[in-house]
């Protein structure tokens, strides 16, 4: 099984994104508080686009919980100061994977990353930029994951229950 977790998200827009993703990939969300807002409808509504109701997702009080109650799985870490990017590693494992992400203003802690160097990644890209939007970095992130294991059981065409692959064509 497949999963994202959010450490400390403060912007909602994001975190209805990512839950979007999460209902179109099959990953299952963590939340580690604070969250800089509130989870009810109204503030995560329009970016999740009504697939809240399709998102499993659960909320921890710190860190330590999350680990926890996760105990079992890979973790990789998602971070500006990766010295690894993510076609490097292998998601192809038994374990849960887990793509563990920092806030959008300070990232992940130092003092987690310390003790996990060997599975912290970084998107490559230039110097111009110190790091892309969230949202963006976790959907690059989960589609890397899903390609090396062959996408699961996702759909590789429209399903008939929505226009039919051959919709296109008609």
């Amino acid at each position: 099984m497949n999963h994202v977790v959010l450490y400390h998200p403060e912007i909602p827009q994001n975190t209805g994104n990512i839950m979007r993703t999460c209902a179109a990939t099959n990953m299952t969300l963590h939340l580690i508080e604070p969250l800089g807002f509130s989870l009810d409808i109204k503030h995560v509504r329009r970016s999740a686009a009504n697939y809240m109701e399709h998102v499993t997702y659960k909320v921890y009080k710190d860190f330590n919980h999350f680990l926890e109650e996760n105990k079992n799985g890979k973790y990789f870490f998602l971070t500006r100061y990766g010295q690894k990017s993510p076609d490097q590693m292998d998601y192809k494992c038994e374990e849960d994977v887990y793509l563990i992400f920092g806030s959008e203003s300070s990232g992940i802690p130092k003092e987690i990353l310390k003790d996990h160097l060997d599975t912290c990644l970084r998107l490559p890209m230039t110097e111009k930029v110190r790091s892309l939007n969230l949202s963006n970095t976790v959907a690059v992130l989960a589609y890397e994951v899903l390609r090396q294991q062959g996408y699961n059981d996702l759909y590789s065409y429209e399903p008939e229950s929505l226009k039919g692959k051959d919709w296109i064509i008609k």
